[in-house]
């Protein structure tokens, strides 16, 4: 810990010791050593593919369930939809009852789990929402009737949706600006990839007559259970603020008399009330007013929904028309998953052009839209994927033709959902968990809702007709990235809440800005100049306000 005298102020209660990180403080996330924080990325990946996985490893089973329960395909294919649901539920769900009323709680997060996460640290909500997620994942394994499988996958989904609300801002916590690109990539990647991998291990369980559908839980508790372990194992706190007030509340116990706050406390303001109502409107705020969230939202709700309307067209396509067995039809998205892993190693391309950008920068900070050179690319490839795979699923075509289709097609997914968080993050920054709220919540109606009209159009429409309408919606959409690579400049500077070129001062930019009216904390940092300017901003701590911060651009 610093020595007291490197902090701003007196040590008395009217005037505490400001505590915050040193430039080169051990104890600060971004300062841990390299192999540490890939480990904590890996266990974050870990836990995003595993509640991502079981969305769709129940599909390996739908024709076992609708025997067993004699439901309709329409009715069990419900089991995925809720599972969904459950993310969007699990991220807009909040009441008083849930967070303890706090002048301290941090408002920047959107909602229960994120909001819960800021106040207890992430940690703690890591291991009880996983658990919970492992506990009701054998009521499934041991449920025999409708109600209790279909409560059982919305309960799951919503406490799954905990790691989705949580590992992206842990993901920010450790990784700077100039060293997050692959991390990001990784984080926006993994939820895509285990909905490709569920189905073909699914099918092959089913199969199985030792087996049958109800393991598929079973195995969905295993893997919980190791990434609860793995997590208690490896995962620290790595909220900066929770850290900061912990280390001041010690300082605090071991120095008789002497008073310390953290830099993330001082002058916080705003009844609980007044939090909760910016928790809730912000995300939906940002729907209505905030152009790039509003169309990426669409575009990646409609990319997600696609993804999921595929868990019940390849059933369809291979096991009815073409007589695949339920393993058999899981293998049909080898394809998308060898799709999604080409698409994350090309983010090492969009890291270079990135850090290029940087480079070139008089600040060291590249602008948002250098994020987008693989989005653009992305967006061509999911409908050439869409339109490949929509006129060769006929059975008179051999069947490598249409799961090849998946390979441009899941790498123009992970393109895309890896640059556009990627440049969600940076133009939004202090604002991202709404930003990236407001877009999780339409993509996870999108990936709800989808599956549940799918399976008709493909009954009433054919097959080919059926994917065409996707790879409609794909084209129509493929012009977004463009859009903001050329005009994103300008949009971000009408906004409130973007980040604009101007604002940019060189050197170190982490730092927390105490205002009531803001109510907003910086937690990112672009390492380009050993300089802090925590002192200036500790040393005006009681009279800052909006008007005086307005240079620094986070007004």
């Amino acid at each position: 810990m610093s020595d007291p005298r490197t902090y701003v102020g007196s040590g008395t209660p009217e005037d505490p010791y400001v505590v915050d990180w040193d430039l080169d403080d051990p104890e600060d996330p971004y300062n841990w050593p390299n192999f540490r924080r890939w480990i904590i990325t890996a266990q974050l990946a870990l836990s995003t593919w595993t509640v991502s996985f079981g969305s769709s490893s129940y599909s390996g089973g739908i024709r076992a369930t609708m025997r067993d329960l004699n439901i309709s395909y329409n009715v069990a294919i419900l089991g995925i939809s809720l599972y969904v649901m459950g993310f969007a539920l699990g991220y807009v769900y909040l009441t008083r009852e849930n967070l303890h009323p706090s002048p301290n709680t941090p408002p920047n997060s959107p909602l229960l789990f994120a909001s819960m996460g800021e106040m207890f640290g992430r940690r703690i909500v890591f291991l009880v929402t996983l658990s919970l997620y492992a506990i009701f994942q054998v009521q499934g394994a041991l449920g025999r009737n409708l109600a209790t499988l279909l409560s059982c996958r919305l309960l799951t989904g919503i406490f799954g949706s905990s790691p989705l609300t949580n590992a992206g801002g842990a993901v920010s916590d450790i990784w700077s600006f100039r060293e997050r690109g692959m991390a990001s990539a990784i984080y926006a990647t993994v939820p895509f990839l285990g909905p490709v991998i569920g189905p073909i291990v699914g099918g092959f369980v089913v199969e199985n007559p030792h087996l049958g559908w109800h393991f598929n839980f079973w195995l969905m508790f295993i893997f919980s259970a190791i990434t609860l372990l793995a997590g208690y194992l490896f995962t620290p706190e790595t909220y900066a603020p929770v850290l900061l007030r912990r280390r001041a509340k010690k300082l605090s116990e071991a120095s008789k008399g002497v008073s310390y706050i953290s830099v993330h406390d001082v002058n916080r303001s705003g009844s609980f009330s007044q939090v909760v109502r910016t928790n809730l409107s912000r995300p939906f705020i940002f729907l209505v007013t905030e152009p790039i969230v509003l169309l990426l939202a669409i575009y990646v709700s409609i990319v997600y929904g696609t993804l999921y309307a595929l868990f019940s067209g390849f059933p369809i396509v291979f096991q009815q028309h073409r007589h695949f067995t339920p393993g058999e039809g899981g293998l049909a998205f080898i394809g998308v998953g060898l799709g999604i892993t080409c698409g994350t190693a090309s983010q090492t391309i969009q890291n270079r052009i990135y850090w290029r950008s940087m480079d070139k920068s008089e600040t060291g900070r590249a602008p948002p839209e250098a994020r987008l050179h693989m989005a653009i690319l992305g967006a061509v490839l999911t409908p050439v994927g869409l339109w490949w795979f929509a006129w060769t699923t006929r059975p008179a075509i051999h069947w490598i033709v249409p799961i090849s289709a998946g390979i441009p097609f899941g790498m123009g997914v992970a393109q895309i959902l890896q640059s556009l968080t990627a440049y969600l993050m940076d133009t939004y920054n202090i604002y991202f968990a709404s930003a990236i709220a407001a877009t999780v919540v339409l993509r996870s109606t999108g990936g709800a809702v989808f599956p549940l009209f799918s399976s008709t159009m493909f009954n009433a429409l054919g097959d080919e007709w059926a994917m065409s309408v996707f790879a409609s919606l794909s084209t129509i959409c493929m012009p977004i990235p463009l859009l903001f690579w050329k005009y994103g400049w300008w949009i971000r500077k009408r906004s409130r809440f973007a980040y604009h070129e101007s604002d940019d001062i060189p050197g170190s930019v982490r730092s927390t800005i105490f205002s009531s009216q803001m109510e907003e904390t910086v937690y990112d940092r672009d390492l380009t100049t050993p300089t802090s300017i925590r002192g200036g901003i500790g040393m005006h701590r009681k009279t800052l306000t909006i008007e005086s911060v307005a240079p620094l651009g986070l007004a």
